[in-house]
C-alpha cells in the first residue's frame, strides 16, 4: 500500500515538474499585448474591486453573526 502511494506521488511530481518546465519556455503574448495597450490596468482594477467587495461583505457578515451570537447568549 505504501509503495503504491509513493509511486502515485512520484508520478504526480514528475507530471507537475514537466508542466513547470513547459511554462518557462512559453511566452505570454496576451499579457504583453494587454500591457502595451494599457488594458492590464483595467483588469487589475476590476479584480481589485471584486476582491475588496468580497472582503467588505465578509467583514459585514462577521459583524452580523457576532451580533446575533451576543444576542443569543444574552437571552439564554
Amino acid at each position: 500500500m505504501k509503495t503504491i502511494k509513493n509511486l502515485i506521488l512520484t508520478f504526480i511530481g514528475m507530471i507537475s515538474s514537466r508542466a513547470l518546465i513547459a511554462q518557462e519556455t512559453a511566452e505570454i503574448e496576451m499579457a504583453d499585448r494587454m500591457m502595451a495597450s494599457g488594458k492590464i490596468y483595467v483588469v487589475v482594477a476590476v479584480l481589485l474591486l471584486i476582491f475588496l467587495g468580497i472582503v467588505l461583505y465578509l467583514i459585514l457578515l462577521d459583524r452580523k453573526i457576532g451580533k446575533l451570537e451576543r444576542d443569543t447568549n444574552n437571552q439564554g
